[in-house]
């Protein structure tokens, strides 16, 4: 917490120096009662104590006289809050190697899990688009606030077989983003694209085409690689060996501003996708709270008030 009136705190000071005035006033009056008067004679003239009582609506004024003195400090909390408009496109490979299963039950099953616990964790207020990416690419879903949508779509999802298109998967995010950005007016829109692949790019526009496309519009790519170096497919009655290759997804992102993620089971491509969607979809702001520490303080005494009236018949 930070305040932006600090001064202001030292009207703390008295509400300290209340509190301890009230400590010392009781414990005195104690030993003047216990010194001058007999027990059997203090429980006939006062025969029910109030115990605690007595204490509460001092201590909840002492409570909001802290509230309002932190109130006139006027203080500050770090908060996270969505950004609003904010676009990610979501590019999924489903090449025939994604259907390998060194990760349970498939690569692209797993993969499929993760990127929909991703959509679903991202505030209302993102845009989420979808790009598959095989030999070709395709916008499978364009951007949308309709969450719940594009995680029909992305458990729809299924193997495509053919190259694997990296570039173009990142063009096609490209001319989405561009698209929702014209949408816009000119405003500027925090976007990201984010590719979750296996292998290396094999048809279409290069990797590097794409890194200079993307850094010319200032469109950060975080790139996952997914699988292990085990990773094995069944096709034509024979097996294929498919490890995971990293390096061309590393470098797109190292020369887009965007971030490079490794993963080889389901719960850390998660983690990592909730790592992602912490830097996309919130950011932390300084917010003011006075009104509310004022309204809180107010109701405390309120609350005081009531119950001293209630308990004693009086106000204070």
């Amino acid at each position: 917490m930070t305040f932006l009136s600090p001064l202001w705190l030292l009207a703390l000071l008295p509400v300290a120096a209340l509190a301890l005035a009230y400590v010392v006033v009781h414990r005195r009056r104690h030993r003047y009662a216990v010194r001058f008067a007999s027990l059997p004679m203090l429980e006939r003239v006062v025969p029910r104590r109030p115990g605690w009582r007595r204490h509460v609506p001092a201590t909840l004024v002492l409570v909001a006289l802290t509230a309002l003195g932190l109130a006139a400090a006027r203080p500050e909390l770090a908060l996270r809050v969505p950004y609003d408009r904010a676009t990610v496109m979501v590019a999924i490979d489903t090449s025939g190697s994604m259907g390998a299963t060194d990760v349970a039950p498939t690569r692209l099953e797993a993969a499929k899990a993760a990127a929909e616990a991703f959509v679903e964790d991202l505030p209302d207020t993102v845009n989420v688009g979808v790009v598959t990416f095989a030999g070709t690419s395709s916008v499978l879903a364009p951007p949308t606030t309709d969450h719940d949508q594009v995680e029909r779509q992305i458990r729809d999802v299924d193997l495509a077989g053919g190259g694997t298109a990296i570039g173009e998967a990142v063009f096609s995010s490209l001319a989405e983003v561009e698209r929702i950005a014209a949408e816009a007016e000119g405003e500027p829109v925090p976007t990201r694209v984010v590719v979750l692949s296996d292998g290396t790019n094999t048809a279409g526009r290069s990797p590097e085409q794409a890194a200079a496309a993307a850094s010319a519009g200032r469109l950060p790519v975080s790139t996952i690689t997914y699988g292990t170096p085990e990773g094995v497919v069944e096709a034509d009655g024979r097996t294929l060996e498919v490890p995971v290759n990293g390096e061309t997804l590393r470098a797109l992102a190292e020369a887009t501003g965007g971030t490079a993620y490794t993963a080889e089971s389901g719960e850390q491509l998660r983690d990592v996708y909730a790592d992602i969607g912490s830097s996309i979809g919130w950011r932390v702001e300084e917010r003011e709270i006075t009104p509310y520490l004022a309204a809180l303080g107010l109701l405390v005494a309120v609350g005081a008030g009531a119950l001293s009236l209630r308990w004693f018949s009086r106000l204070i």
